[in-house]
């Protein structure tokens, strides 16, 4: 057993606590909804059914007809130009997606294959170049910009090719086929591999195939699949008709439909159809549609998964609505007791704030919704190797501790950008200053909004514009009301609101699992849920290098320039005591980092026990939400989403001020005309409040797009935006050579050149950061040469000795 597998489950272990068994539940939680669609009024019988650009498509002998979805009517329209509709055969490849193919002779082997759109009234064609060798009983399926076929050549040998789409102008990449013989009944893409099922003498067996890995057989089919059944649904789901008789032709019996969990490798039944589906079928909506004869009347029928809502109760509305009131408490409290007029308790707490406290303030700062939400689902869908961050994290804050934090305490700053002004220009200071202001806004603030409105709203029924509304308005008024005061002691009781919800948690999925603490354990480390380190060099991946490289330019390099964490650290009294507050948040970054990764491994013991008490419909990201609404009992259920609101919150009231205190300390102080005190709190009061309005708008907007991973998309943000002016503060703090002209060029360099590694996908997107900081200190120090070297005084401004203050 590997060492990181050792530590994974002694903590696992350590960590389970007693919560009372849950009530097992096999009901499953999504159900089924039959209708029937008009027939279209074509000639002969129905042949396919397609979906193409989100419309049902029927196809007679020589014509076809398309629905419309204003109308619910058919209407006919004109096939490709030059088909030959006797010969040409139609595939879907996923949802929307349809292409054609030629055959060339009586047993249906076809070369030439294109990709079919509809425009208007007519659908039209795009050839694809042909493949190597003709194919019979050919299968498609794409996903993830790829486009696979799979079919039988003359000789009876199973082919799998594989080609980049939409362009599909380069040759097909031959792959393996997997093991044995039979060829595939239905294959389908999802994240990122292939599924392909094999009918054989017994079992219908199921393999999936990776880049990694290969052909991996799943577990097997609990029946036969009704060829050209299968879709992918939602972000990890796979729903496969099975026929109801045994055979594949669904005769005799119900149709039943089940779906493959791609992450747990669990298959889950929902109940039989009342109808028995046959082919010709297509994916529709949610579900499937197929051409029926039920009572000797020809039609459509549909069946559409639905899901219900967990609706919260009174007592879940009552914990919540506690805790909202003890948040706006808080900050009335500190409103009242302070001066309005006085930069340094608004910004900095008086700088006054215990070195415990602020430290408990930097953790629940770093660990937003972000920690709360994804990365539970991190962990539930794949391990813990991104928890190696944390770990190798605590190194680099022992050097931040040690040499950068007492560096900017001695100067009494309020915002750290004014490092840059005095080391530099002012107009570095201000170029740092929009860059941070605008990723804040755009990588952290709105996406820490979004990912638990939109879980939440998903999961209980709550609108996720109103979910939003109660998080960004609630953190808007104490962090307006209070200033640095109110969000440090808030931060403070939202830690152990997060924490007690996250224990409890682990201990309530325990110990709902079969078999309890014994099979938790077995589980996670026969499918390597906790495995740790990963010593590969690829750099695709999240590799143990990769986690150095990024701790050594995100954490040494990059702590000095992040305003929501500095701002903390300048609010104690002394320099000791901020070198205490950074030791307090590594000492609780560890065992927290623990916590939130056992909540995903948990979960995924717990769904592969239960696959019917998921929701194929979700994203992976609401994994932790749903269970939290679905199986914790009333009461909980609220404690818990208090929690997530904590999470959310603290980090929020950090942006907020900490945005608000660079708007008016490093623009209005820097631009007006005889600012004053009173005046710069004001200005600042004023951009909390847009601040908290743009971030809002911006998690809105969010709301609208189907984002795999917000975990990821926070990573690629900070990345692509933050780099820059990170590595200004490197130049600034340890060269003495860098100059404000080089840095200028270093930060515009690195930013362009970051945009274009990631428009090329080079390198896995936790390299971003490290790469463009890399980039700003190499061309920003080259370029430094190429101008004068700095004529003002560099003492304390530097690490290096001979600058240090007395």
């Amino acid at each position: 057993m590997s060492f990181s597998k050792r530590v994974g489950g002694l903590f696992l272990l350590a960590c389970m606590v007693a919560a009372g068994a849950p009530t097992v539940r096999a009901e499953s939680l999504a159900s089924l909804k039959e209708s029937a669609l008009p027939a279209p009024p074509a000639k002969a019988a129905i042949q396919e059914l397609h979906q193409v650009d989100g419309r049902l498509v029927a196809f007679a002998k020589e014509e076809a007809w398309v629905l419309s979805s204003a109308s619910g009517s058919w209407s006919r329209i004109a096939l490709p130009a030059g088909l030959d509709g006797g010969s040409a055969r139609w595939l879907s490849a996923a949802k929307d997606r349809l292409y054609v193919l030629h055959q060339e002779d009586e047993a249906g082997a076809a070369a030439r294959i294109a990709s079919v759109s509809l425009a208007g009234e007519r659908l039209s064609m795009r050839p694809l170049p042909a493949w190597p060798t003709a194919l019979r009983d050919v299968a498609l399926a794409e996903g993830d910009g790829q486009l696979y076929a799979t079919g039988i050549d003359a000789s009876g040998e199973t082919h799998v090719y594989r080609t980049a789409v939409p362009g599909g102008q380069g040759t097909w990449q031959a792959l393996p086929a997997w093991p044995g013989a039979g060829n595939a009944s239905t294959l389908v893409a999802q994240r990122g591999d292939l599924y392909a099922s094999v009918a054989g003498e017994g079992a219908e067996s199921l393999w999936r195939w990776s880049k990694d890995s290969g052909w991996v057989a799943m577990p097997a089919v609990p029946g036969r699949i009704v060829p050209g059944s299968a879709r992918a649904l939602g972000q990890a789901h796979v729903l496969y008709l099975l026929s109801g008789g045994g055979d594949a032709a669904g005769s005799g019996g119900h149709g039943r439909l089940m779906t493959f969990h791609t992450i747990t490798k669990a298959w889950a039944g929902l109940s039989s159809l009342e109808g028995n589906p046959a082919p010709p079928l297509a994916a529709w909506g949610d579900g499937l549609a197929w051409w029926s004869h039920d009572d000797g009347v020809p039609g459509v029928r549909t069946v559409q998964l639905q899901a219900g809502k967990h609706l919260l109760t009174w007592l879940d509305w009552l914990v919540i609505v506690v805790y909202l009131a003890a948040m706006i408490g808080i900050g009335l409290y500190f409103y009242l007791g302070e001066k309005r007029n006085s930069t340094a308790n608004f910004f900095v707490g008086g700088r006054s704030i215990p070195f415990w406290a602020a430290g408990v303030s930097l953790y629940a700062t770093n660990t937003s919704s972000i920690s709360f939400i994804a990365i539970p689902a991190k962990a539930f869908e794949t391990n813990w190797q991104y928890l190696t961050n944390n770990l190798i994290a605590v190194m680099g804050l022992v050097f931040v501790a040690i040499w950068i934090v007492p560096l900017l305490r001695r100067l009494n700053l309020m915002s750290v950008f004014s490092y840059l002004e005095t080391r530099f220009h002012p107009a570095i200071r201000m170029l740092a200053s929009a860059l941070c202001i605008a990723m804040q806004i755009g990588s952290r603030m709105s996406i820490i909004l979004f990912l638990p409105a939109l879980a939440i709203a998903t999961i209980t029924g709550l609108d996720v514009v109103w979910s939003i509304l109660i998080m960004g308005v609630f953190t808007i008024i104490y962090t307006t009301l209070g200033g640095m005061k109110a969000v440090i002691w808030t931060d403070f009781v939202q830690v152990f609101v997060m924490f007690g919800g996250a224990i409890f948690a682990i201990g309530f999925i325990v110990y709902g699992i079969n078999g309890g603490i014994p099979e938790f354990v077995q589980v996670a480390m026969a499918e390597e849920k906790t495995k740790l380190f990963d010593f590969s060099f690829d750099l695709t991946k999240a590799t143990v290098w990769g986690f150095i490289f990024l701790v050594v330019f995100d954490v040494v390099l990059t702590f000095p320039k992040d305003q929501v964490l500095m701002q903390r650290v300048l609010s104690t009294k002394s320099d000791k005591e901020a070198g205490r507050s950074i030791w307090t948040f590594a000492a609780i970054m560890i065992p927290g980092g623990f916590f939130f990764y056992a909540i995903g491994t948990a979960l995924y013991v717990y769904y592969q026990s239960h696959p019917e008490r998921m929701n194929p419909l979700l994203p992976i990201d609401a994994t932790f939400p749903l269970f939290i609404a679905a199986e914790l009992p009333m009461g909980v259920t609220g404690l818990i989403i208090a929690g997530i609101f904590a999470a959310a919150m603290s980090t929020l009231s950090s942006i907020i001020n900490s945005v608000s205190t660079l708007a008016s300390v490093d623009f209005y102080e820097k631009l007006a005309k005889n600012p004053t005190p009173k005046k710069s709190v004001l200005f600042a009061e004023i951009m909390g409040v847009l601040v908290g309005l743009a971030g809002i708008a911006i998690a809105l907007l969010l709301s609208r797009y189907d984002i795999h991973s917000l975990f990821d998309v926070s990573i690629e943000l900070a990345g692509l935006l933050g780099g820059g002016f990170a590595g200004a503060y490197t130049l600034g703090m340890f060269t003495r050579r860098a100059n404000s002209q080089g840095v200028a060029i270093g930060i515009g360099s690195s930013i362009v050149l970051t945009l274009l590694i990631w428009s090329m996908g080079l390198v896995h997107p936790y390299f971003y950061l490290a790469i463009s900081i890399l980039l700003c200190i190499v061309i920003g120090y080259a370029a430094s040469w190429l101008f004068p070297p700095p004529t003002r005084s560099l003492k304390g401004l530097t690490i290096h000795r001979q600058d240090a203050v007395a």
